[in-house]
């Protein structure tokens, strides 16, 4: 999930999808120089780790954001910023402790 974040055309549309709402894949490439298959590929790289979701209305896609995806990320990256700082709590204390 994280990988699939990492590019800033996706993670874009990731922002997009919860700003906007539900889109179609040519609305998000609307402004962009951008392919539709571009787009229709890095849209694919999001529903592959479920961040997104299309739902068919006749030939388009409508793509939304999968919400408990960004949930657990969410999550798991509050966590980590816990462990951080613990760890910097600990030093900050052993570097203040030692004369």
């Amino acid at each position: 999930m994280f990988a699939a974040l990492g590019d800033r055309t996706r993670l874009e549309m990731v922002a997009r999808l919860c700003a906007e709402g539900p889109m179609s894949t040519m609305q998000l490439g609307a402004g962009s120089e951008m392919s539709r298959q571009a787009i229709s590929k890095h849209l694919q790289v999001l529903a592959d780790v479920g961040l997104v979701r299309a739902v068919r209305r006749g030939r388009e896609a409508i793509w939304r954001i999968e919400p408990d995806q960004l949930h657990q990320a969410r999550a798991y990256l509050d966590e980590i910023s816990r462990q951080w700082d613990q760890a910097l709590e600990s030093l900050k204390s052993f570097v203040e402790s030692t004369p």
